[in-house]
């Protein structure tokens, strides 16, 4: 495929309608970068090898310009001798330059639109790089931002699946248990401080009572001796 045959065809090209096609869009967009460098840099060989050839053809240009001004000269020179027939021979010279030098302007415009053309595909052809570049870029942010929010919803799926709300109310449950042994833990330690305290009040109050009924058979005891020193 010729340099201006892809130039036609990658300008022309509507990018969007192909990435939709594509199975690969950042593989595509891939190799379309490299065939677009490719081109332009066979685009930009193509049109300095033009210019290069234009600078030669103008170079005869001028040469065969001041060929014919020569030959005018030899012509004129040869009136003013009365040298007829050299006049004649300077002038059938001057008119085969002449002819010359006419398709040379003529290939010399040619080279000149081919160039000028040359030019702007490159600079259209730099503008759609820059253009699938950019494309490139924000399809590959765009890939990323799609497996994130592909990983979320599988996340949430999973979250929201069967299994995941059975082990959520397992793990509940289990919380709910080691909670209620904790207060029953709490319990029973309450109980027996309530045992001891319990057991400390009743001996207190049985230490009382034995205080109180000793000092009740003592006084009670007392006035018996009395009664039986007098007797």
């Amino acid at each position: 495929m010729g340099v201006f045959s892809r130039m036609g065809d990658i300008i022309n090209s509507n990018i969007n309608a192909m990435l939709d096609k594509a199975e690969d869009p950042e593989k595509m967009i891939r190799l379309m970068i490299q065939e677009m460098e490719d081109t332009l840099v066979d685009l930009k060989s193509s049109c300095a090898s033009k210019m290069a050839t234009k600078a030669e053809m103008q170079r005869e240009k001028e040469t065969l310009e001041a060929k014919s001004k020569r030959w005018d000269e030899r012509a004129t020179l040869a009136v003013e001798r009365d040298r007829d027939d050299l006049a004649k021979e300077a002038l059938l010279e001057k008119k085969n330059c002449q002819k010359q030098l006419d398709y040379a302007e003529i290939d010399l415009e040619n080279y000149t639109q081919l160039i000028s053309d040359c030019k702007s595909n490159i600079v259209q052809l730099e503008q759609k790089l820059e253009e699938v570049s950019l494309k490139h870029k924000m399809l590959i942010q765009r890939g990323i931002h799609a497996k994130e929010k592909q990983r979320a919803r599988t996340m949430m799926s999973h979250a929201s699946g069967n299994d995941a709300m059975m082990r959520f109310s397992e793990l509940e449950n289990r919380i709910e248990r080691m909670e209620a042994d904790a207060d029953l833990s709490g319990r029973v330690e309450d109980n027996d401080l309530e045992r001891e305290f319990s057991r400390l009040e009743s001996d207190n109050a049985v230490e009382a009572e034995l205080a109180a009924l000793k000092k009740s058979v003592k006084g009670s005891a007392k006035p018996q001796k009395k009664e039986e020193s007098n007797a």
